[in-house]
């Protein structure tokens, strides 16, 4: 199944994350990445959901993060053109004889070297997924000692903004899901 990015927009409350992450849990859906943080909005923030789903899947979830009370908007960016990134830290074991190579290998990737000890070199890379993953493989030869990742998040290309606080919209069902649960609406979609 492909991976779907959602962009959900919530109140800045205490246990909102947990109402989210129980949604999926009782769904059953999986999570792939999770990142969550402060807007430029006071009291709102801003999580950028990585699910594996089909298109069906992605319109449920959508329509299931609606119906919580603390969510304000919700937008799948999955097929919008967008900029998405990642960020790792990779503490690298080295030696005197390799510790050029593989600062070498972080400016290959455009990584920086952010600590440098006597056997280790930590190494802070940004970028899409696919970038991350080769930076690993690249250093897994020399040991990676510890390594944390912080998801993915993604913003739409462009001047417009989204609004966490639209006019209230339905959320989007394909036609057939709709007219079987509730035929008035069928003929409005």
């Amino acid at each position: 199944m492909p991976l779907h990015t959602f962009v959900a927009y919530v109140e800045d409350k205490p246990g909102v994350l947990n109402r989210v992450a129980s949604l999926f849990r009782r769904r059953a859906f999986n999570i792939e990445s999770l990142t969550v943080g402060h807007t430029e909005q006071p009291g709102v923030s801003r999580m950028t959901i990585v699910v594996d789903a089909d298109e069906m899947m992605a319109r449920r979830i959508e329509a299931n993060l609606y119906k919580l009370v603390n969510v304000l908007r919700v937008d799948d960016v999955t097929d919008r053109a967008s900029v998405e990134r990642d960020l790792a830290l990779i503490k690298v074991g080295v030696t005197a004889s390799n510790r050029t190579e593989v600062m070498q290998l972080a400016d290959v990737f455009r990584a920086r070297i952010v600590d440098v000890a006597n056997e280790s070199v930590i190494i802070e890379i940004t970028g899409t997924e696919d970038k991350i993953e080769g930076m690993i493989d690249v250093l897994r030869p020399f040991g990676i000692i510890e390594m944390v990742r912080t998801g993915l998040v993604a913003m739409s290309r462009g001047a417009a903004t989204v609004s966490p606080n639209p006019p209230l919209v339905a959320a989007r069902l394909p036609a057939e899901e709709v007219s079987s649960a509730n035929p008035a609406l069928a003929m409005s979609v």
